[in-house]
C-alpha cells in the first residue's frame, strides 16, 4: 500500500497544531507530539522534519513499545560484538543512523527508567555509547517523540523523568481526536473514498448517499482517522453499484451473525439462529384482528426489526437471512421506518 503522508482538514483545532508544527520546524529543538491513537502523530513528525534545515537527512522512526524492555536500549544506542547474548557483531544504534536528522520516537511513555536516563544523556551532551563500548560515539540528532499519555502526570507518579521531559518539551503540539474535528469528516471520507476508486478503476466517483454520511458524522471514531479511513475504503470496495452513492458503512469489521461460540466459564454458549423456514411467534392473536392491514404491517415490521438484530444490523446478511435482495430489504426498512 502507497504509504499515505498528506494531512488533509480544515477545521481550526487541527489547523492550530499543523500551523504550530509548521513554525517549530525550523528550529533545531525537540518537540513532543501528543495525541490519541491514529491522529497523525508520525505524519507531524514528518513534516517537522520536511520542513527543517534537516529535510535532507535521515527520518528514523522508533516505536519504543514494539520492543521489549531488555533490547530497547541496544535499538536506541547500538552495541558492540559480543556485548550480550546474541551480540555476534557490532551495530549502530537509532541515534547513529539518524546522524544528521531527525529520530521519530513514537510511544515515548513507554521507555523504561534506565533508557529514559541514557536517552537524557544523548539529548543533553549530544553523545551516545553503545552498549559494551567504552567510548561515546558523537552524534548529531533532532529528536521528536510522540504518545498519548500525559507525560506531567506520569512524572508525578515517578513514571517518567522530570529532567528528561524539560528537555523534550520544548514545543508540545497536541493533535485533536477526530470525534472534535466533525467538519473534517465528510472532507477526510471524501479523499480517501476517492484514493480507493482509482484503486479499483471506478470511472467517476459517486460519493456517499445522505444516510452513511449521516452515519460518519454520527460515529464517535475512537481510532481516529486511522479507523475513518479502514471504515471508508471497506464501504468503497465492498460496494456493488460504483454508479449510485454508497449507502452501506460497517465500522466495525468483526460484526458477523455467525461469530464463533462464546465461551463462559470453560462452557461454550452457543447462540442458536433460527433457520430459514423457522416459525416465527407472532404477538398478535389471528383470533382477534381488528384492523388486518395494520396487524400485517406491523408483523412485517416486527419480522425485519428481528432480523436486523440478529445480524446487528448487517443489512446485506439481514437481506440474505430473509431471501430478499438488498434493495428489497432497504425499500421494506423505509417503507416501516427502520433507520440503519
Amino acid at each position: 500500500m502507497e504509504r499515505n503522508t498528506q494531512l488533509v482538514g480544515q477545521s481550526s483545532s487541527f489547523l492550530d497544531a499543523v500551523e504550530r508544527a509548521s513554525r517549530a520546524a525550523p528550529l533545531d529543538r525537540p518537540v513532543l507530539v501528543i495525541g490519541e491513537r491514529g491522529t497523525g502523530k508520525e505524519l507531524i513528525a514528518e513534516r517537522l522534519h520536511h520542513l527543517s534545515g534537516r529535510w535532507d537527512g535521515p527520518f528514523v522512526v522508533l516505536n519504543c513499545a514494539a520492543l521489549p524492555e531488555t533490547l530497547i536500549e541496544a535499538e536506541l544506542f547500538g552495541h558492540e560484538a559480543g556485548a550480550f547474548t546474541g551480540a555476534t557483531k557490532a551495530r549502530a544504534g537509532r541515534f547513529e543512523e539518524a546522524h544528521g536528522g531527525t529520530l521519530f520516537l513514537d510511544e515515548l511513555a513507554t521507555l523504561s527508567s534506565p533508557a529514559q536516563d541514557r536517552l537524557l544523556r544523548a539529548v543533553e551532551y549530544g553523545e551516545v555509547t553503545r552498549i559494551g563500548a567504552s567510548r561515546p560515539v558523537q552524534v548529531d540528532v533532532r529528536i521528536v517523540a510522540a504518545t498519548n499519555e500525559h507525560l506531567p502526570k506520569l512524572v508525578e507518579q515517578e513514571r517518567f523523568r522530570a529532567d528528561l521531559l524539560d528537555r523534550l518539551s520544548f514545543e508540545v503540539i497536541t493533535l485533536p481526536p477526530l470525534r472534535h474535528r466533525s467538519s473534517d469528516i465528510p472532507i477526510l471520507a471524501d479523499h480517501f473514498g476517492r484514493r480507493m476508486g482509482l484503486e479499483l478503476d471506478w470511472p467517476d466517483w459517486p460519493g456517499f448517499s445522505a444516510n452513511a454520511a449521516n452515519r460518519l458524522l454520527s460515529y464517535t471514531w475512537p481510532g481516529n482517522v486511522r479507523e475513518l479511513r479502514n471504515v471508508i475504503e471497506r464501504a468503497v470496495y465492498r460496494w456493488e453499484d460504483p454508479q449510485n452513492p454508497i449507502d452501506s458503512v460497517q465500522f466495525d469489521p468483526f460484526e458477523s451473525p455467525w461469530l464463533p461460540i462464546e465461551k463462559k466459564g470453560g462452557q461454550a454458549l452457543e447462540i442458536v439462529q433460527p433457520e430459514s423456514g423457522d416459525a416465527v411467534v407472532s404477538a398478535y392473536d389471528p383470533t382477534d384482528c381488528a384492523d388486518f392491514r395494520l396487524a400485517v404491517a406491523e408483523y412485517e415490521k416486527a419480522i425485519l426489526s428481528a432480523a436486523l438484530e440478529r445480524c446487528r444490523w448487517n443489512q446485506r446478511a439481514a437481506a440474505a437471512a430473509l431471501q430478499l435482495s438488498y434493495d428489497q430489504l432497504r425499500h421494506a426498512m423505509k417503507r416501516h421506518q427502520l433507520v440503519g
